[in-house]
């Protein structure tokens, strides 16, 4: 049961949890796919320390008038490759997002992704089919890397 400012996001992959968590972790994976449709997140604006603590920002670039959007977390746990939690501090009521890379039979990975303290203007419903675009393009990038298809 999903709760108001809460969402949870299922995806599964045929890719193995290592690569999938490499591409959550690694700037030049993260520029692949990072942002939703008609944004692109060059690698230079990625910074990643991967340890409770550490910072992970990102700078998201519209792809059609140059406005750049910045995403500033730090990482809460870093359990490889089982899970990332990080919180958004600047974002009302200091949004969490929770990755858990579950793994299943036939060498797939389902991709859970969990929100907390979400306001509402990320609540609407174009908001949240920009963030499923933000999934797609993930999906479709690691059918790249692995040769398998997500769903």
């Amino acid at each position: 049961m999903t709760r108001p400012g809460e969402f949870t996001y299922r995806r599964v992959h045929r890719a193995g949890r290592e690569l999938l968590f490499d591409c959550m972790t690694k700037p030049e994976h993260l520029a692949r796919f990072w942002g939703p449709a008609g944004t692109s997140t060059p690698v230079d604006g990625i910074t990643v320390d991967l340890r409770p603590g550490g910072v992970f920002e990102t700078v998201m670039v519209n792809d059609s008038d140059g406005s750049r959007y910045t995403m500033r977390a730090v990482y809460v746990e870093v359990r490889r490759p089982e899970k990332l939690v990080w919180t958004e501090p600047d974002v009302e009521g200091g949004m969490t997002t929770t990755i858990t890379f579950v793994e299943l039979d036939d060498e797939r990975t389902e991709v859970v992704t969990h929100q907390t303290n979400v306001p509402p203007m990320f609540g609407r419903p174009e908001a949240r089919d920009g963030f499923l675009t933000s999934l797609d393009r993930f999906s479709a990038y690691v059918e790249t890397l692995s040769g398998g298809s997500s769903g």
